[in-house]
């Protein structure tokens, strides 16, 4: 069994997403039904019910280091459809803050969706919105593939869909502070590069 020490106390992987997550994960009891409605597991390494299962026998290791953590869209399919009322979507969160935390790598794919999710939070902190332009320009710089799309964000452009400069709503200090409660909650950054 892995632990992780927390304020002195060894913990054990499934006590520390159960707290944080606010999940009952050990009430799973394998039936499948989230995976079954699970929209994107196809791109998954590890399905839903594996994650859970894999929490449950506190493999911390393959299940932060797993791409479906990152995968998943926080739809609520596998919420809605669990009989045990597991939200599983909120599990898969806190999987990812945890996996943000600990400094856990992410390799191939699962590392440009990491990119992408962490370039997006930076221009919504930044702007208090989207920017949709920059936020592509710069995954695309960080993922190393400049022109990735391209034809695409042409006609878009020319077309009057994509906008080259962002106007800040009103709000945009307000949802900065957002991020600042966020960061202060966490312990940690919400900004990450």
């Amino acid at each position: 069994m892995e632990t992780i020490k927390i304020n002195g106390e060894q913990e054990s992987f499934s006590t520390i997403v159960t707290r944080e997550s606010g999940q009952p994960v050990a009430r799973c009891y394998q039936c499948g039904k989230c995976t079954a409605g699970c929209p994107v597991s196809f791109a998954f390494d590890l399905m839903p019910n594996q994650v859970i299962r894999m929490v449950q026998l506190d493999m911390k290791k393959q299940v932060l280091s797993s791409r479906s953590i990152w995968l998943c869209a926080t739809c609520s399919t596998c919420t809605a459809r669990c009989p045990r009322n597991i939200d599983l979507a909120a599990v898969m969160d806190s999987l990812r803050i945890i996996a943000r935390r600990e400094g856990v790598a992410t390799a191939g794919r699962s590392r440009n969706v990491f990119l992408f999710n962490s370039n997006f939070l930076n221009s919504i902190r930044k702007y208090g919105r989207l920017f949709e332009f920059g936020t592509m320009l710069t995954f695309n710089l960080k993922s190393g593939r400049p022109f990735r799309e391209a034809d695409a964000g042409l006609a878009m452009l020319s077309k009057g869909k994509l906008k080259l400069t962002v106007q800040k709503p009103g709000g945009a200090a307000e949802v900065a502070r957002i991020f600042d409660r966020v960061e202060a909650i966490e312990g940690g950054t919400v900004n990450c590069n």
